[in-house]
């Protein structure tokens, strides 16, 4: 059955259930006022919570799929899906599968000629984008954007039809379009932390997939409140979501991620289940720990799990948040948007005792550790992860020779080293392409990252290769401090001290680390920006 069959069964049963709740706090008169005091936003007053009920959402869905439909749009066509995280982003994903399109969500940092790449890398006949981005989708030549173009807010457009008042037109009714498992269903790109992205094809049957996927690993019902944080156009965010989709659950899309603004929604919204980036549980705890909120202030009593993924997970943050909060179920996800997001590696709430690891396969799912002949490697031994199951996505769209090389015999290569303990966990190494050689030693640059993050005065820290021309590379660390911690070269010299003198960084780098909006750390910006410095320094120095 297709995704959208979880939608309606849910409108049926429960028509007036609260399905989605946008809270923009930027909005609120004041930093306490948490008031539901608009539902409605006005020009007088813009309303900073938003609530839409199952029936509301079903039939703003059906709006959707109607509209394009009426527009020309046909089963195939693929849609681009540019917003920001509001009220109006999955109504308008759905009405896009319902009409039997390609629903193509995109980064929403993404730069006008970003934007222009990926809508013709996929084919995209239709446009959906939001007030943030006008300036940009204005700016693209007439001749590179979509035969239709649709935008999503108040404002009327001369390049652009006007989706809100085309779509309160339309029928709710049902479209009806015929649906199947194995029919595609969207498009989804790439971190693009290695260059441009690659447009990834998954199809209903693995949307699915995920649903169900979730459920099993974190026991959702009906009763939960998801805090949904992250972007929505990155599977991690929505495959999480779609846990409260298949249960019937409510669901908070929180636009915000200052550390009061996660506790308040948690406490007046009820909410039992939050999935936290790194740093975002990296500030929470540090602005506890500097008294700059008080947990007294919050009934935090409803929310029952914290779990993290998108990145590795130190084990020195965990332990710092169960010491917070004891009575949190912990899990960490591990996933790729290639295998339909989070969940086809996870720890599992039960393993506390593994923290450190990324868990075992997930429901449904397979794992290995391979060797560079895809022999199965022996306990403790680095290897390159493979998984395999119903969520692995069919191809990178127009690339046969990137598919060729990452599916192979049903596994996915993900890219990913790591290895496999004497208990069957797995415990990420790091990315194949991060692996500095420095005099014929493989350095893991993951390994040196999570024993610095042991430095109480470190916020935050990426270890990339450098260029050197005798050992070939080196290890070069870029250090964040905490705010107002003074930190020097000689500290940091001092604790790597823990570390064998071959795993040493030979270069201490003070400079804010970038990550991008799933908290993944840009190395290649890092690599690009030191590595041109590093080869002038070697040229003055000959």
């Amino acid at each position: 059955m297709p995704i959208t069959c979880f939608l309606e069964s849910n409108a049926r049963q429960w028509p007036d259930d609260a399905a989605l709740v946008e809270i923009n706090p930027s909005l609120a008169r004041s930093a306490s006022d948490w008031r539901e005091f608009s539902l409605v936003e006005t020009a007088a007053e813009p309303g900073y919570r938003k609530e839409l009920t199952w029936r509301e959402f079903d039939d703003r869905a059906n709006q959707i799929a109607n509209l394009l439909l009426s527009a020309g749009v046909k089963r195939g066509d693929k849609v681009a899906l540019l917003l920001m995280n509001c009220l109006e982003w999955l109504p308008i994903y759905f009405g896009i599968l319902k009409a039997g399109a390609l629903a193509v969500p995109m980064n929403f940092r993404y730069t006008a000629p970003e934007i222009e790449y990926c809508l013709k890398l996929a084919d995209c006949g239709a446009l959906v984008f939001g007030p943030e981005f006008i300036e940009r989708v204005g700016s693209l030549p007439e001749s590179s954007r979509p035969g239709l173009v649709w935008f999503a807010g108040n404002e009327r457009l001369m390049f652009a039809r006007d989706m809100e008042r085309e779509a309160d037109a339309m029928p709710v009714s049902n479209p009806d379009v015929p649906l199947s498992d194995d029919d595609n269903a969207a498009i989804y790109f790439s971190s693009g932390t290695t260059g441009f992205p690659k447009a990834i094809l998954h199809d209903h049957g693995a949307l699915v997939f995920s649903c169900e996927v979730e459920r099993a690993h974190h026991g959702q019902t009906r009763g939960d409140v998801f805090l949904c944080i992250p972007p929505l156009y990155h599977t991690g965010a929505k495959m999480h979501w779609f846990g409260s989709l298949v249960t019937g659950g409510r669901a908070v899309l929180l636009r915000g991620v200052q550390p009061e603004w996660i506790l308040k929604a948690a406490s007046d919204e009820r909410v039992s289940i939050v999935w936290l980036l790194v740093p975002w549980a990296q500030d929470i705890l540090d602005a506890v720990e500097r008294g700059d909120v008080r947990l007294a202030d919050y009934d935090l009593s409803a929310w029952r799990l914290m779990h993290i993924g998108a990145q590795p997970v130190p084990p020195s943050l965990i332990k710092r948040w169960r010491a917070l909060f004891p009575n949190h179920d912990y899990d960490t996800n591990y996933g790729l948007s290639e295998s339909i997001g989070p969940g086809a590696v996870h720890l599992g709430v039960e393993n506390l005792r593994k923290v450190g690891a990324i868990g075992v396969a997930g429901a449904g799912w397979r794992a290995m550790v391979v060797d560079e002949r895809g022999a199965e490697t022996a306990v403790d031994e680095v290897g390159e992860l493979i998984v395999s199951g119903r969520g692995v996505m069919k191809e990178y769209y127009k690339d046969p020779a990137a598919t060729a090389a990452a599916l192979k015999d049903g596994w996915l290569y993900t890219g990913d080293m790591a290895k496999r303990d004497a208990d069957g966990f797995i415990w990420l190494v790091d990315r194949k392409k991060d692996v500095i050689i420095t005099g014929g030693e493989n350095l893991y640059p993951v390994q040196i990252e999570d024993f610095l993050r042991g430095m109480d005065k470190i916020k935050d820290v990426a270890v990339i290769g450098l260029p050197d021309k005798r050992l070939g590379e080196i290890a070069a660390a870029i250090i964040e401090a905490k705010p107002g911690a003074a930190l020097t070269e000689a500290e940091v010299e001092s604790y790597c001290h823990g570390l064998p003198r071959y795993k040493r960084p030979r270069r201490i780098i003070f400079d804010s680390v970038p990550r991008n909006l799933t908290g993944k750390i840009e190395k290649p910006k890092l690599r690009e920006r030191y590595r041109a410095a590093r080869l002038v320094e070697s040229e003055t120095t000959r």
